[in-house]
């Protein structure tokens, strides 16, 4: 070694290599390693750690043999292991294991690094966690804790729109498909057939399955077998029991199958074809009975029925026992860890009275009463689950421990089934509880008029402050006396209402009409003074009382009373309207008449008001009280036409054409040139058939206040008369004037085409479609001209051109696929709806048809569509009500007619098809009943409607005639 070290060449050795423990100190010296410095090519091993697996000397077989230096000095298997000049971490063993489970612990890889929230564990785990760690955890927590609560509200929206935004983004795919599946209406039958079959992927032993062959087993096994092993197999039936004790009651049954002596048992060697069938009987008897009854949790076999064959004590309820037996434990810890705590022997004994145990449930009550003795609740629960004569006894021990208890004497009235038992038992009570008003309410019902005036004239005594007891006295006693009580009342109990509501209604029961509004306000006055607030809505509520009580004088008191109490100046009449209407909702129509009445006094130039109060009077007054008050109304508002024309045909309809034309008369003086007025006369005159005196007043109209209607009831007028060139000329001559007054082009096309002049009436159209291009009532009519004869691609032509001008126009549409239709073309018509519904999708007429359109078995889910999108139009109503009418549901189609009429009266569809479908289903009273609501609501639209109401033939017929026209002309074709 020293000679190497005297060489100038420097020796590099790896970190790894060491000399052969072979090389002693005397032998001659080692050839010298290469020297990057000598020139030559380093080594690429060199300052590289040694491959795995690499063990020095291994190359030249220098692993036969160990010396003192590799295992160094000897030592004691306790001495702690000297690794000093060991790198660090490699010293020992438990060195490693320790700096392995660091490195498991700290995963401080790139992976396991976030530029927010850090690495995902704590960098100073490995560290010691004291307390004062412990508490700043917990002041952290504490601070997160507060920071999320003061954001939590704004970071719930915020997500919640992130959510909706990127349901806006990225759809699902069902609403991405929903256009396509949407177009799927338009694909045609044919086109539907003509899509080619999808092929079947899957291999042949998939395609062509092998169904599993099941051989019974012959007798002949069964006998071989048990004349080789001696042995038979059998079923017990209390292994059934056992299963269905457990499935029912939940018993804690023993493992099925392990309690079953049968299984399994030596035999005789003799085989019994009797026994095998009865086991094999019953077995399948188990089987089905578990079958039949794991159906969603329901069984088909009464569990009562075999718990009482197994004499369980299961309770009669049906709950698990081991529920009951829980219960029980609890409320006798309960009972024994405070014996005075009443609910814990009531829900005792109410336990025991449930599952069965009558008596036990009453030991257990009876005991409760005398733990606790001053517990009414004990006692009236005693009294309950006692039989008859006991519970007496028991409630008679009630009162000797609560004597001052109420409710016990009550029950010991009730326990007493003769009435004159009652009355002493009351009595009794009476006398130790005479400040009770409950008390004597319930010994005054039992007793006659006399009796019962004298006794409450005791309990006033004894409960100055009940207001009813007081009130009941003032029934019983005559006018005078009664007087006098409703005063003490009043001394008494000076803050209530009642008494003096009370006396207004005696002194109008007794005809001293004119002290009702006097006691009213002085019952205002005298409760303000003691402080008492008027609440505006229970007065209300009183005189709506007192009106269906029938003291009407009274309710007019109070609402005339408080009517104007807490309300702002400019709030008055949509207040007092809303009051009036809430009124009439409840059926107090006096109440709403005395509203009215008050409004009117403070808003007398209010034509709305007046309006409001004629047609309450209308619809609930009489003739009478409904003249008296447009008279009043015309009085002082001689500007609004529309209650003249109310006042003239009130009298027209009852008969009284002098006193109308009267009416009308002075119209014209407040009204000169008004067109609904000159319009009335008019129609008053020709429904009188003085159609000379109509033809002269028109003629006026013409000349002082010519307008487009008064020329268009012109032209009708002699068109219903039959002057069709008058007519003609009229009509010619409005047109000079009005030719953008589109039913004039309406009514020229109509007595062309009623002349049979084809070819003018479709001139007239055409000329009335250049003025008004808009007009959907002109359109339609020249395509049913073109259809009418014979030009079916014409009609088709002029129906989309109209669509052009008059886009989103349902009525067009509507033709459009009744063209198709009637033409026989269904698939065309089924298309043309479906494009209809796209751009119209709440149009309530297209909904109405596309139900009809579709198969008898699509149509309800075609009507839920339709509902979903029209809840509340009409003619989705009425379509309903079809629906089912030709499902034959009697009521329930009633039930939509009624809805639909209810929604839109004005609809005369509606009610024809209604009346209709009583004429079919429906009794004389009902079809009454529909024809009078008709009446009633004088109806004016509808498709079928106006087709009969508007033809020249029935211009002088009254609404139940055209009812029963339109009725006649409906074909049962849905």
């Amino acid at each position: 070694m020293g000679a190497l070290l005297q060489n100038k060449s420097v020796f590099f050795f790896p970190v790894h290599f060491r000399l052969p423990a072979e090389v002693a100190p005397g032998a001659p010296p080692a050839i010298p390693l290469a020297s990057p410095l000598m020139g030559k090519k380093k080594k690429p091993f060199l300052g590289m750690p040694a491959p795995l697996g690499y063990v020095p000397g291994l190359g030249r077989g220098a692993t036969g043999f160990t010396t003192r230096s590799d295992i160094g000095p000897a030592r004691d298997a306790n001495d702690p292991v000297d690794d000093r000049h060991a790198p660090p971490g490699k010293r020992t063993v438990g060195d490693q294991m320790k700096k392995s489970q660091e490195e498991d612990e700290e995963d401080l890889n790139d992976t396991n690094y976030d530029e927010f929230n850090g690495y995902a564990g704590s960098l100073f785990s490995s560290g010691p966690y004291e307390k004062d760690d412990e508490e700043a955890d917990a002041i952290y927590a504490a601070l997160d804790k507060r920071m999320d609560e003061r954001r939590k509200e704004r970071r719930e929206l915020r997500e919640k729109e992130e959510i909706e935004k990127y349901r806006m983004e990225r759809p699902k795919i069902q609403q991405q498909f929903s256009d396509l599946k949407r177009k799927l209406s338009e694909v045609s039958e044919e086109e539907w057939l003509s899509i080619p079959e999808v092929g079947d992927a899957r291999n042949k032993r998939q395609r062509n399955p092998r169904h599993e062959k099941l051989t019974p087993v012959p007798d002949s096994f069964f006998s071989k077998h048990l004349q080789t092993g001696e042995n038979h197999t059998t079923v017990d039936p209390l292994y059934t029991q056992f299963q269905m004790v457990n499935y029912l009651g939940g018993l804690n049954t023993p493992y099925p199958g392990s309690m079953t002596p049968g299984l399994m048992t030596p035999g005789t060697g003799d085989l019994d074809m009797r026994k095998i069938g009865q086991a094999r009987n019953t077995l399948m008897d188990m089987r089905l009975s578990q079958v039949s009854d794991s159906v969603s949790g329901q069984t088909v076999v009464d569990p009562k029925g075999y718990l009482t064959d197994l004499n369980s004590m299961i309770p009669t309820h049906g709950g698990d026992i081991s529920d009951i037996k829980k219960a029980r434990l609890l409320l006798k810890s309960v009972r024994e860890t405070n014996p005075h705590h009443p609910p814990a022997w009531i829900a005792s004994a109410r336990l025991e009275e449930v599952t069965g145990k009558l008596q036990v449930a009453r030991n257990l009550i009876m005991k409760g009463t005398e733990m606790c003795p001053k517990s009414e609740d004990v006692w009236l629960e005693a009294a309950r689950l006692q039989p008859g004569d006991t519970a007496k006894a028991v409630v008679a021990q009630a009162v000797r421990h609560l004597p001052q208890s109420v409710r016990i004497y009550i029950r010991a009235a009730e326990l007493e089934t003769d009435v004159r038992a009652k009355k002493r038992v009351l009595r009794k009570a009476l006398e130790n509880v005479s400040k009770s008003v409950r008390l004597w309410k319930t010994a005054v019902e039992l007793e006659e008029p006399e009796d019962a005036r004298i006794m409450l004239s005791r309990a006033v005594e004894c409960c100055p402050t009940s207001v009813e007891l007081w009130l009941a006295l003032a029934r019983l006693e005559t006018y005078e006396n009664a007087r006098r009580v409703l005063n003490k009342a009043r001394e008494n109990i000076p803050t209530d209402r009642h008494i003096w509501i009370t006396a207004a209604k005696l002194e109008e029961a007794n005809s001293n009409t004119q002290m009702v509004e006097k006691i009213i306000d002085r019952a205002i006055t005298s409760l303000r003074a003691n402080g008492v607030e008027i609440n505006r809505e229970q007065w209300i509520q009183d005189a709506e009382e007192c009106d269906k009580a029938g003291s009407v004088a009274t309710c007019q008191a109070v609402i005339r009373a408080v009517i104007g109490i807490g309300i702002e100046e400019e709030d008055r009449k949509h207040t007092w309207m809303e009051d009036a209407d809430s009124c009439v909702a409840h059926g107090a129509l006096e109440c709403a008449r005395a509203i009215y009445a008050h409004a009117l006094q403070v808003f007398p130039s209010k034509k709305s008001v007046w309006l409001r109060a004629a047609y309450f009077e209308k619809n609930h007054g009489t003739r009478e009280s409904l003249e008296a008050l447009l008279q009043r109304a015309v009085a002082h508002c001689p500007k609004a036409e529309v209650l003249w024309l109310m006042g003239a045909k009130s009298k027209w309809l009852a008969g009284d054409v002098p006193a109308a034309r009267s009416i009308l008369a002075l119209a014209f003086q407040a009204n000169p040139n008004s067109e609904e007025i000159w319009l009335a006369a008019v129609k008053l005159e020709s429904e009188n058939n003085e159609y000379e005196r109509a033809r002269r007043l028109l003629a006026k109209a013409r000349s002082s206040a010519p307008t487009a209607r008064v020329f268009m009831k012109s032209v009708k007028l002699e068109w219903v008369l039959g002057n069709i060139e008058a007519a003609h000329d009229l009509c010619t001559e409005a047109l000079k004037h009005y030719e953008d007054f589109p039913k004039l082009w309406m009514m020229r096309g109509q007595i062309e085409e009623q002349c049979e002049n084809m070819d003018k009436a479709r001139e007239a159209y055409n000329q009335g479609l250049k003025k008004c291009p808009h007009s959907v009532p002109l359109w339609l009519l020249l395509s049913r001209l073109e259809e009418r004869v014979g030009q079916l691609t014409r009609a088709r032509a002029i129906l989309e051109k109209a669509r052009l001008k008059n886009p989103q126009s349902p009525e067009l549409w509507l033709e459009s696929v009744r063209l198709e239709f009637r033409a026989g073309l269904k698939n065309i018509a089924n298309t043309l709806m479906a494009k209809a519904l796209q751009e119209c999708p709440n149009s309530g007429i297209l909904w109405a048809e596309a139900v009809f359109l579709e198969a008898r078995p699509q149509r309800k889910t075609k009507s839920v569509d339709a509902l979903k999108k029209c809840e509340h139009d009409p003619h989705v109503l009425l379509a309903v009500a079809k629906l089912f009418w030709s499902e034959r549901k009697i009521t329930k189609a009633r039930e939509w007619f009624l809805r639909t009429v209810k929604i839109e009266p004005d609809l005369g569809d509606a009610w024809a098809l209604f009346y209709k479908f009583e004429m079919q289903h429906g009794t004389e009273e009902q079809q009454e009943e529909v024809r009078k609501r008709c009446e009633n609501a004088e109806p004016r639209h509808g498709e079928l409607w106006c087709a009969e109401s508007k033809h020249v033939l029935n211009w002088q017929k009254n609404i139940g005639e055209i009812l029963t026209l339109v009725a006649s002309r409906i074909k049962n074709t849905f």
